[in-house]
């Protein structure tokens, strides 16, 4: 494989008695699905909010394109190009589709969000944030509140609002979750597709999107890493079967 994107070294995070991330060590390659799977409590939102910046690691190291970012605050991770969505929606619900990405944009670069009252009428802003709703089919909602929208229609907004914060890896906390059978299928296909754009590690409970989508999936409990491997290599494993896929 090439140079990896995404390097994590040794991570460890302690609360109290609980290590929710222990000694673990995951990457990230160009084009890649990297899916992190696991049983609830397992440690999986403290692990990419630790990737993201919003916690730090009490050791191990993270490095994104080469460079440490172990000590970088959320935002600075996000301008070198770490694209977030959340599990639970972080839209402004109270703005247009079209207003959210430009946020996004703005944000991006560098500009104040106590200018927000002039964006409307910033014509770069306008068409860079039409790019990113074109990419996710949205193009054709953007005056409509975001409170209005489906709730497929509000991951793929989110989706648009950080591919307007041009990503050199997507990190996606639960995308298929809240979502209905034919959702999580356009969805799937949406992602699989968004690869080519930055690689992508996915921490999903959805099995049948994991397995249609990852090229690796690394198997997390207690905080540990108990493999990693192809979807085949995670399947026919018994300790996976028995600690997470629910299988005797």
């Amino acid at each position: 494989m090439t140079d990896k994107i995404l390097n994590i070294k040794n991570l460890v995070k302690t609360f109290g008695q609980l290590k929710a991330t222990d000694d673990l060590s995951l990457d990230l390659y160009p084009n890649e699905i990297h899916a992190v799977i696991g049983p609830n409590g397992a440690g999986k939102s403290t692990l990419i909010k630790q990737i993201c910046g919003e916690i730090s690691a009490d050791q191990g190291r993270i490095e994104f394109l080469g460079k440490d970012i172990t000590h970088l605050d959320v935002v600075a991770r996000a301008r070198l190009g770490l694209g977030r969505t959340f599990q639970i929606s972080s839209l402004a619900m109270e703005y247009s589709v079209l207003r959210n990405v430009m946020l996004a944009v703005q944000a991006v670069q560098g500009s104040s969000y106590s200018f927000f009252k002039s964006i409307g009428n910033d014509q770069v802003l306008r068409a860079s944030a039409m790019e990113s709703l074109k990419e996710v089919g949205l193009e054709n909602r953007a005056d409509v509140c975001a409170a209005k929208l489906s709730h497929g229609e509000r991951r793929q907004l989110e989706i648009a609002v950080v591919l307007a914060q041009q990503p050199k890896a997507f990190l996606l906390d639960e995308p298929m979750a809240g979502m209905g059978a034919e959702g999580s299928k356009k969805l799937t296909g949406f992602l699989d597709t968004l690869r080519l754009r930055a690689p992508i590690l996915m921490v999903e409970h959805d099995m049948d999107a994991v397995f249609s989508l990852a090229d690796r999936i690394s198997v997390l409990v207690y905080g540990k890493i108990i493999m990693t491997g192809s979807v085949a290599q995670v399947r026919n494993n018994a300790l996976v079967r028995e600690a997470y896929l629910g299988e005797d």
